[in-house]
């Protein structure tokens, strides 16, 4: 929570970045994903899931808390570079978490109970993450910001540190392996798996549309609407709020709802984010931005762990990581575009009008998102 969010976005404003470089960094931890097809591949050789886990989650932590040494040990002009390829390098190393803690998860909780544990478990975790939000962005606000941002850096180290350790805990379980012993064989289950293609790829262009501008509304207001990173951070923690008392609904209403049905009913929320922002023309800056981050909160905190249960829910156990992986893959090069276009766009949109950036091509993204949802999203993971 202290390296991402509006921090990460406050951070490389602070290093020097402008909107291109921050929707280039925002769209690396996507684009990265690509690999996991081969990682899929090559964690069937594995004799252990859990002691490689750990390894990658050790290298991950350090990789991406090392960004906050660049002001003290490098000149000006290699703040951004270096920051862009010590985060790449983290987040590559993420990849590797992601196939082994999902796969490692899927099986330490029963299918029974799967929605409700993950309901409970996330609303736990954005609780402590909302308390972080608000405690950095009063660290930010009460110091300058070279002095802010070491104290975040300290503090995530720490807690890097004994993240770190608590996977020690973790049990290591049997791993059930795919029938394939070939790559291309493998790589090939998911692709002929029609419904899982259809809603992969549906999802993929729903998230390349939500991209263009949810991961730059941090961007938004700290350099456009120049609101202050206490604020910023206190309207993180209302989504984040929105998204803790989202999940145990959403984990609910799992239980007597397919992922696909309820994946849909996230959409109109999400698309209802972007379309508040069009309200700054007539009520309070504070109000409208309240709003969207609420319905982004409750529509985004559905829309992730109903896609995490879709995929290791509605895929055969022993095949599972290559699923999870041609997800990832599919996705993750559309939301790399999102946030890489979606910057420069916001660049080109400086000769119009100030409210074309403010509010206006959210809005009118938002409103294309509707449609999508209404047409293609009705058809598409409403179908039984």
């Amino acid at each position: 929570m202290l390296l991402g969010g509006p921090f990460l976005t406050g951070y490389l404003l602070y290093l020097g970045a402008d909107s291109s470089v921050i929707g280039f960094v925002l769209s690396i931890t996507t684009l990265v994903n690509i690999l996991q097809v081969f990682i899929a591949f090559m964690v069937q050789k594995l004799q252990s899931r859990k002691w490689t886990l750990v390894i990658f989650i050790a290298l991950q932590r350090i990789l991406w808390g090392s960004t906050g040494l660049i002001p003290f040990i490098l000149d000006k002009e290699w703040w951004v570079p270096v920051f862009i390829i010590l985060y790449a390098s983290a987040f590559l190393a993420n990849n590797v978490i992601n196939v082994l803690w999902t796969s490692l998860l899927s099986d330490m909780v029963p299918d029974g109970v799967r929605g409700r544990y993950f309901g409970i478990r996330n609303t736990i975790l954005n609780a402590l993450g909302s308390v972080m939000i608000f405690m950095g962005g009063r660290i930010l606000d009460t110091h300058s910001e070279s002095t802010g941002f070491l104290i975040l850096f300290i503090l995530a180290w720490i807690f890097g540190l004994l993240n770190i350790v608590t996977f020690f805990f973790y049990p290591d379980l049997p791993f059930e392996r795919s029938t394939e012993s070939k790559m291309m064989p493998m790589i090939k289950k998911p692709l002929r798996d029609a419904s899982f293609m259809k809603s992969t790829i549906f999802l993929a262009s729903w998230l390349f549309l939500q991209t263009l501008v949810v991961p730059l509304y941090s961007y938004v207001m700290l350099d456009l609407l120049h609101i202050n990173y206490q604020t910023v951070s206190l309207l993180t923690v209302v989504q984040t709020i929105a998204m803790m008392s989202s999940f145990y609904i959403w984990g609910n209403l799992n239980a007597r709802y397919s992922n696909k049905t309820l994946l849909f009913w996230t959409l109109p929320i999400i698309a209802g984010s972007c379309l508040a922002w069009g309200m700054l023309s007539f009520l309070p800056v504070l109000l409208v931005l309240m709003i969207s981050h609420v319905l982004l909160g409750i529509g985004v905190g559905g829309f992730n762990q109903l896609v995490f249960n879709f995929t290791i829910g509605d895929t055969p156990k022993s095949e599972r990581p290559m699923f999870i992986a041609m997800f990832a893959a599919i996705t993750g090069v559309t939301s790399f575009l999102g946030p890489m276009i979606g910057g420069q766009l916001f660049i080109v949109m400086r000769v119009f009008p100030d409210w074309v950036q403010q509010y206006g091509f959210q809005s009118v993204v938002g409103f294309v998102m509707l449609i999508v949802a209404l047409t293609f999203g009705r058809r598409i993971l409403r179908e039984e």
